[in-house]
């Protein structure tokens, strides 16, 4: 008897492990929900609108809910809107593990960025349930409300949301509260839902890259290794309105010519360095703008980008001591300002990024490291849980278009990725 029971043992130790090894998605059923979701929302031109708080927005959720629902999902909407759907796992002590992403576009966006997330984490619970599986953690699908317009649902879920912001007009027309309100949520009782570190035992949200490295470099996974910091500061350079015809050059205090020394100087401090930072100077207001006077005013739009919070602004000191400089031999005057909360830098997990590379090895993907220079709904849950990312190619690196395309193989692949990084996760 004791024999047979420990055949018996090993029979099922080794179907189970040969059943998880041999787990793949469904690539044919994520790209129809892929298509069914862009037709929500969708443009005669091609892309889709689907903005938050919309009319497409509320129609996408309905639509994600019954997949939800159908796929056997307990569905709530939290106070924030968040879509959360949860599968019960073998030991209810045990915190959930959470995976997602968002579904809600950009103006005339594309079809893929948050989507392919969204549905591929809905994929991985289709696979787990035809296969009989279930978890020890609990599993949690989130689809976080309003991420195009500033990680809105995941910042209440981590208690970091601005009151200020929720007086602040969406993208839909709306203002975040009255927003929240018509997605089922309660700007009032925000407080509610915020989970405390270490409520959550992972999260992990397989995305576009965005970009256009993976292609590029013909490799098929990266693997995250943290989201970059954001600042932005106001730029203002006054100098002296004057009449172009009559004032000679060497009597002018142009605010212009001083914002392009500065623009270029901005360009040459940030490519001085080693590494993968970024800076940009995205925006330009001129004053008062006429053919026939010199520019008085100039505000620029200045932005830094890096996963270390301490280069952002070692770069940014470097670029304010030559500022001043311009503004001496121009004769202006040159001051920066922060109008907007920075977004800080959030480090992926080393673990989970182990698992992530197991999981692109056993299933013979090649990958790298990397990081992701937009913000993601990742970077706020990292606050709260270890985090993971995994990126797939996007065509030609574009995204927040309508030409925005990820293939299906390369969707599939970061599916597989992800259901086995989270089948690892709840092993261990």
């Amino acid at each position: 008897m004791k024999n047979a029971l420990l055949a018996y043992l090993l029979l099922a130790t080794t179907t189970a492990f040969c059943q998880s090894k041999d787990l793949k998605v469904n690539q044919q059923r994520i790209q129809d929900r892929i298509l069914g979701l862009s037709q929500i929302g969708e443009r005669p031109g091609g892309g889709v609108s689907r903005v938050a708080y919309s009319k497409a927005d509320i129609e996408g959720r309905t639509y994600f809910v019954s997949l939800m629902k159908k796929a056997g999902l307990d569905v709530t909407i939290d106070f924030a809107g968040n879509i959360i759907g949860r599968k019960k796992g073998k030991n209810p002590t045990k915190k959930p593990i959470a995976f997602g992403s968002h579904i809600d576009t950009v103006p005339s966006g594309g079809n893929y960025d948050g989507c392919v997330g969204s549905i591929s984490a809905l994929e991985v619970i289709e696979i787990l349930n035809e296969n009989n599986i279930t978890t020890e953690h609990p599993l949690e699908v989130i689809i976080f409300a309003n991420e195009e317009g500033g990680v809105i649902g995941s910042s209440a879920i981590v208690g970091k949301l601005n009151p200020k912001a929720l007086e602040s007009v969406s993208q839909s027309g709306l203002t975040m509260a009255e927003g929240i309100r018509a997605i089922g949520g309660n700007p009032d009782s925000l407080i509610k839902i915020k989970r405390k570190k270490g409520d959550v035992a992972a999260f992990v949200e397989l995305h576009i890259e965005q970009g256009g490295i993976l292609m590029k470099e013909n490799l098929q996974i990266g693997v995250v290794e943290g989201i970059v910091g954001i600042e932005d500061w106001e730029v203002i350079i006054e100098g002296a309105a004057n009449h172009a015809g009559t004032t000679p050059m060497n009597m002018r205090r142009d605010a212009l010519l001083a914002a392009a020394k500065l623009i270029v100087t901005i360009n040459d401090v940030i490519n001085s360095y080693e590494g993968r930072q970024v800076g940009t100077v995205g925006k330009i207001a001129v004053e008062p703008g006429a053919y026939n006077v010199i520019p008085g005013k100039v505000v620029l739009g200045m932005e830094i980008r890096d996963l270390s919070y301490e280069k952002i602004w070692k770069l940014f000191r470097e670029i304010e001591t030559k500022a001043q400089k311009i503004a001496k031999a121009t004769e202006t005057i040159i001051t920066f300002k922060q109008p907007f909360t920075p977004a800080t830098p959030a480090l992926t997990d080393k673990a989970i990024q182990g698992k992530i590379i197991e999981a692109a090895k056993s299933l013979g993907l090649t990958y790298k490291y990397m990081q992701s220079g937009a913000g993601h709904d990742s970077q706020e849950m990292a606050r709260i849980a270890p985090v993971g990312m995994i990126f797939i190619p996007s065509v030609g690196g574009i995204s927040h278009s309508p030409r925005e395309l990820s293939k299906g193989v390369d969707i599939s692949n970061g599916a597989n990725v992800l259901l086995k990084t989270l089948l690892a996760i709840d092993k261990n």
